[in-house]
C-alpha cells in the first residue's frame, strides 16, 4: 500500500490516483497538507487568482412530489394545504426580479409532479424565453427522468424536445450518493445510478452542458463517496460535458431521515473540507469545484479556496430546499465579493459555461 505522501506525490506530477488511494487519503490527519495539494492542484488549471460566482435565482416551480426522499424537508403531497404549482405570472415576476438584480440565469428545479407531463415544460421555457433573455438551467435528471416516464417518450426525445423549448443547460441534482445501495435506503422511488448518468451521458452528447453534485453525510461509506467520485470521473472521461462538481453536505431538520430514522449528518467542517481537497484531487479531469457556503456558511465557504474550491456558486436570490430542512445562509453579491476579497482573491462573475461576463468592479 502506497503511503499517503506517495500518493499526494503521485497526483502533484499529473497521475491519476485509483480508488483505493483515494479512500486513503481519508485517513489523513493533516487537513492543511490536504488543502495545500488540492490548492496546487487547481492552480494548475486556473493560474490566476481569480474566484468566480454567478447571480441567479433559484425558482421551485412546483413543491409536489411523489419520491418520498427520506432526507428531504421541501416535498409536499399533492392534498397538503402548502402544496403548489407556481403560476407563470409568478414565475416571471421572479425571473424580472432576478434580471433587475444584474442576475443572467435562473435555476429551475421542482418535484416529481405526476401531473405535469412534457408539454407543461415545453409551454414554460418557450413563455419564458419569449419574454426574456435569461440562461434557463433546468431540472435535474431525476426530474428529467419522471417527466419521461409520465410522458411515455424515450429519454432522447424528451431532451430534445425540451432542449428545442428552450432548456440550455442541467444542474446535477438529485445524484445523492451514485450507488443504488445508498439511494434504496435515502430515496429509493428515484432513478438509479446508471439512470442518472445515462441522462447526463445523452444531454451531452446533445451538447446540453451540466454540473455534477454530490450530498454527503447521511447512510453512505467513505467507499461508497469514493465511488461516486470515480463514477462522475469516468462519465467526464466519456463526454466532458461537467462544468463543476459541486459537493454538499445532508441536512437533518425536519426530514424523516433524521426524525423517524435517527441519521444525522456527522460531518463537520473540517470532513467537509477534507472531502472537497480529495475531490480536487480525484476529479482530475473537472476544470471547477464549488464551495457549498448555502450548508456550511460562508465562513467554510471562504476557507474551501484553500482546499480546491475556485467558484462561490450562486448568489442564491432565492433557496427554498435547504431552507426547509433549517439551514437558511445568505449572502448577496457584495457579500459573496467581499469573501473573496478578503481572501486574497479577486472575485469575477460568470455565467453556466464559467465564461467571465461584466460585473461590478473588482
Amino acid at each position: 500500500m502506497n503511503t499517503i505522501e506517495t500518493i499526494l506525490q503521485k497526483a502533484l506530477a499529473g497521475e491519476r490516483i485509483d480508488g483505493a488511494e483515494a479512500l486513503q487519503l481519508f485517513s489523513i490527519k493533516d487537513n492543511l497538507l490536504l488543502g495545500n495539494v488540492a490548492s496546487r492542484l487547481m492552480r494548475r488549471k486556473q493560474s490566476s487568482d481569480t474566484v468566480t460566482y454567478i447571480v441567479d435565482r433559484n425558482i421551485n416551480y412546483t413543491n409536489i412530489c411523489v419520491t418520498d426522499c427520506s432526507f428531504c424537508a421541501f416535498y409536499r403531497k399533492e392534498k397538503d394545504e402548502d402544496a403548489y404549482v407556481l403560476p407563470f405570472e409568478t414565475i416571471a415576476q421572479k425571473i424580472q426580479e432576478t434580471l433587475d438584480l444584474g442576475g443572467s440565469q435562473i435555476l429551475l428545479q421542482g418535484g416529481h409532479n405526476i401531473d405535469l407531463k412534457i408539454d407543461y415544460y415545453e409551454d414554460l421555457f418557450r413563455r419564458i424565453k419569449q419574454r426574456f433573455e435569461i440562461h434557463l438551467h433546468a431540472l435535474s435528471p431525476s426530474e428529467i427522468h419522471h417527466i419521461r416516464k409520465v410522458s411515455k417518450l424515450s429519454l432522447k426525445e424528451t431532451l430534445e424536445r425540451l432542449k428545442q423549448a428552450g432548456l440550455d443547460s442541467i444542474p446535477g441534482g438529485g445524484a445523492e450518493i451514485l450507488v443504488d445501495r445508498v439511494r434504496q435506503k435515502i430515496s429509493p422511488h428515484k432513478c438509479n445510478s446508471d439512470e442518472w448518468l445515462e441522462i447526463m451521458d445523452v444531454a451531452h452528447r446533445m451538447d446540453i452542458p451540466t454540473t455534477a453534485t454530490m450530498m454527503f453525510g447521511h447512510v453512505e461509506t467513505l467507499e461508497e463517496r469514493v465511488e461516486h467520485l470515480l463514477r462522475i470521473r469516468d462519465q467526464q472521461d466519456k463526454t466532458g460535458g461537467f462544468t463543476a462538481f459541486i459537493p454538499w453536505t445532508y441536512q437533518p431538520g425536519n426530514t424523516e431521515l433524521s426524525l423517524d430514522m435517527g441519521i444525522r449528518s456527522a460531518v463537520t467542517g473540517l470532513d467537509y473540507l477534507k472531502t472537497l481537497a480529495i475531490s480536487r484531487i480525484v476529479l482530475d479531469n473537472f476544470d471547477n469545484l464549488q464551495a457549498s457556503w448555502v450548508t456550511q456558511g460562508p465562513k467554510i465557504g471562504q476557507v474551501s479556496l484553500s482546499y480546491g474550491a475556485n467558484d462561490m456558486g450562486s448568489t442564491m436570490l432565492e433557496e427554498n430546499v435547504v431552507a426547509a430542512a433549517g439551514t437558511v445562509h445568505c449572502l448577496d453579491e457584495e457579500a459573496i465579493c467581499r469573501l473573496i476579497k478578503d481572501a486574497g482573491r479577486t472575485p469575477q462573475r460568470r455565467n453556466m459555461r464559467y465564461q467571465y461576463v461584466d460585473g461590478p468592479a473588482a
